[in-house]
């Protein structure tokens, strides 16, 4: 008998874990909400992480944009150029970088450069029980260390994403007008005619919420870190790997949504 309810057991155990830790994650997201929208406010440790998330990583952003313009470029002129429809090329160019892959792009660079730093960031102030120390100083340590950084990205994630969009506009143009010779004056024409408020304002709301779930997870996996000699890589990992499929799921359901 004990064998046949064994995988049964072991089953509703993992089901109830899984449960467990999904309340967990949503009362930690919560909490931060709640604690950015609390007095005292911290605009300085708000500023420093728009610095570290933002700022440092425009450089990464305006270089993947570039190249992923290049490549739109150079392949959506060849694709149109079989049917004679060059002169659409910074339509398809626009539409793609500002609905779908700006955003996405962008978020997954990120995550990889500023997510990753922040989970470990947060992983070893864990480990070394600096998070402890503010706890027996008075201070909330989601208020001092989690809320600015979710702010920070909810206000750069839309910037940065921006940023990526024109600088890969530009990149295809080099490309498709410049190298390949597609039609110069068709091409802003065509992003001015087919680019419709609703596809910036899709974009837009992708990169608002990549920003929420990226620095979210990072947080929750760099705060949570295991107090071993591999916490901080187990946690840099975790974040960087979920953070990476919320994305890409988050992107499948918003563009469903938003379509």
């Amino acid at each position: 008998m004990y064998r046949i309810t064994k995988p049964i057991r072991w089953l509703g155990e993992q089901a109830i874990g899984d449960l467990a830790a999904l309340g967990r994650f949503a009362i930690f997201f919560v909490n931060a909400l709640l604690s950015a929208l609390t007095p005292p406010y911290k605009p300085r440790l708000i500023v420093r992480q728009l610095r570290l998330i933002g700022a440092d990583s425009i450089f990464l952003i305006a270089l993947i944009g570039w190249a992923t313009g290049m490549v739109l470029g150079l392949q959506g002129y060849n694709t149109l150029h079989r049917f004679g429809s060059e002169a659409a090329l910074g339509t398809v160019v626009a539409l793609v970088l500002v609905r779908e892959l700006g955003p996405v792009l962008s978020a997954l660079m990120i995550t990889a450069r500023a997510g990753s730093a922040m989970a470990a960031e947060l992983g070893s102030m864990q480990v070394t029980e600096q998070v402890d120390a503010l706890s027996v100083m008075a201070i909330d340590p989601v208020q001092y260390l989690v809320s600015p950084r979710i702010v920070a990205g909810f206000i750069s994630f839309p910037l940065l994403t921006a940023i990526f969009d024109v600088i890969g506009i530009f990149g295809g143009y080099a490309i498709g007008v410049g190298l390949m010779g597609a039609p110069a004056g068709s091409y802003f024409h065509g992003i001015t005619d087919n680019l419709t408020p609703h596809d910036v304002a899709s974009g837009f709301y992708k990169a608002l919420i990549f920003g929420l779930a990226v620095t979210w997870v990072c947080c929750y996996k760099g705060y949570h870190a295991r107090r071993m000699a591999t916490g901080i890589s187990q946690a840099t990992t975790e974040a960087v790997v979920l953070s990476s499929v919320l994305v890409l799921l988050w992107d499948y359901f918003l563009t469903s949504v938003l379509l």
